[in-house]
C-alpha cells in the first residue's frame, strides 16, 4: 500500500510538472516587428536590442519576430498596419511618420543636430522622448511611440560630386515626403521628387532622378552605390527613427507586461543610436574598398547658411509640438 501511495504521489507530481511546463509553453506569445530596411542596419540593431531584452524580462513569454526588408510593406503602409493592429511593433523614420503626424517633420530639419554626439544625446533625452510621445498621442490614433532610434545622418549620392550648395542647382533628388524637405531642398536650388524607398534604385539607374539622400549604411546595404557611385558627405539631416507599438496590443497588456515593453524600449533609445554611427563608419570603409568616390570636403556651411532660417520658421509652422521638440533639442549641450 505504501509503495502504491508513493507511486501515485510520484505520478501526480510528474503530471503537475508536465502541466506546468505545458502551461508555460502556451503562455509564450509571438509578436510581429516590421521595418523596411535590410539586416545589419540601425533598424535591425533596434530589433535585436528590443526583442532580446523583452524576452529576458518576460522570461520567454513575449517573443518578437522580425520582418525586415519591407516584407510587410513600405514605411507609410507599416504605420497604417500598426494603427489597425495588424502589426504589433514597427520602427519607422520620423520623416515618414509625418504622413500620419505632420509635426514629426521637425526631426528632419537640416542641421538641427550639431554633431553625432549631440544627436545621440538628444535621442536618449527623456524630455525629448516624452515630447515626441505626446506629439503622436495627441495627433495620431491607434499607435504609440515607445523609443527613438537612428540610422546616422543623411548625405547625398549621385553620379556627380556635390561640394557646396551651389552644386544642387537643378538637381532632381528623391527626398522623403515632408513639408521640411519640400521647403529646404528647393532653397538649395534642387527639384524634389517623392517616391517609395523601394523604387529609388531603379529611378537612379534609369535617370528618372539625378540623386538621392540617405545614411551611409543604408546606401551600402541597399546597393545604391551601384547606380550612384559618388557619395557627398553633406550630412545635412539626421536619419531619425521612432519605434511604435500598436494601441490594440498595448491595451491588451498587463501592467507588468507594459513595464517590460517600456524597459526594453528604453534600451533602444539609450544604446541604438551610438551603434548606428558605428555601422556608418564601417560602411564608409567598405564603400571605399568597392571604389565608391566619397567626397569629404563638402562645404556644409554653404548649406547651413541657407537652411538655418528655416529652423524656427518651419518648426513654428508645423505646430506647437514641433516647436517644443526643436527647442528641447537645440537646448541640449
Amino acid at each position: 500500500m505504501a509503495n502504491r501511495r508513493m507511486f501515485l504521489g510520484a505520478a501526480v507530481a510528474a503530471a503537475s510538472v508536465m502541466l506546468a511546463a505545458s502551461a508555460g509553453a502556451q503562455e509564450a506569445k509571438h509578436y510581429r516587428f516590421a521595418h523596411d530596411q535590410q539586416l545589419n542596419t540601425g533598424y535591425s540593431v533596434a530589433y535585436d536590442m528590443f526583442s532580446a531584452k523583452l524576452k529576458e524580462l518576460s522570461k520567454g513569454t513575449i517573443l518578437v519576430d522580425q520582418y525586415p526588408g519591407a516584407q510587410l510593406g513600405q514605411e507609410p503602409q507599416l504605420l497604417q498596419l500598426v494603427k489597425s493592429g495588424d502589426i504589433d511593433f514597427a520602427i519607422v523614420s520620423s520623416a515618414n511618420t509625418a504622413t500620419i503626424s505632420p509635426q514629426a517633420g521637425v526631426m528632419s530639419l537640416h542641421f538641427l543636430f550639431r554633431s553625432s554626439d549631440h544627436l545621440v544625446k538628444s535621442l536618449a533625452n527623456q524630455q525629448v522622448i516624452d515630447a515626441i510621445t505626446a506629439m503622436i498621442d495627441e495627433t495620431a490614433q491607434g499607435l504609440h511611440v515607445i523609443a527613438t532610434g537612428s540610422q546616422g545622418v543623411r548625405s547625398i549620392y549621385s553620379k556627380k560630386e556635390i561640394h557646396n550648395a551651389g552644386d544642387m542647382k537643378g538637381l532632381k533628388i528623391r527626398v522623403q515626403a515632408t513639408a521640411t524637405e519640400d521647403a529646404i531642398f528647393p532653397a538649395y536650388g534642387a527639384q524634389t521628387v517623392h517616391m517609395p524607398f523601394g523604387s529609388v534604385y531603379t529611378s537612379l539607374q534609369t535617370g528618372v532622378m539625378d540623386a538621392a539622400e540617405n545614411s551611409v549604411n543604408v546606401y551600402l546595404v541597399n546597393k545604391h552605390y551601384e547606380v550612384a557611385p559618388v557619395l557627398s558627405m553633406t550630412e545635412h539631416e539626421a536619419n531619425n527613427a521612432l519605434l511604435f507599438v500598436s494601441d490594440k496590443l498595448w491595451q491588451s497588456l498587463s501592467a507588468d507586461q507594459k513595464q517590460w515593453v517600456k524597459t526594453a524600449a528604453a534600451e533602444v533609445s539609450a544604446k541604438e543610436p551610438a551603434k548606428a554611427f558605428e555601422l556608418e563608419k564601417a560602411a564608409a570603409t567598405k564603400l571605399k574598398g568597392y571604389g565608391v568616390k566619397i567626397v569629404e570636403d563638402v562645404d556644409k556651411k554653404s548649406f547651413a547658411t541657407i537652411s538655418d532660417p528655416y529652423l524656427d520658421k518651419l518648426a513654428k509652422e508645423l505646430g506647437p509640438h514641433a516647436e517644443k521638440i526643436k527647442n528641447l533639442i537645440r537646448g541640449i549641450n
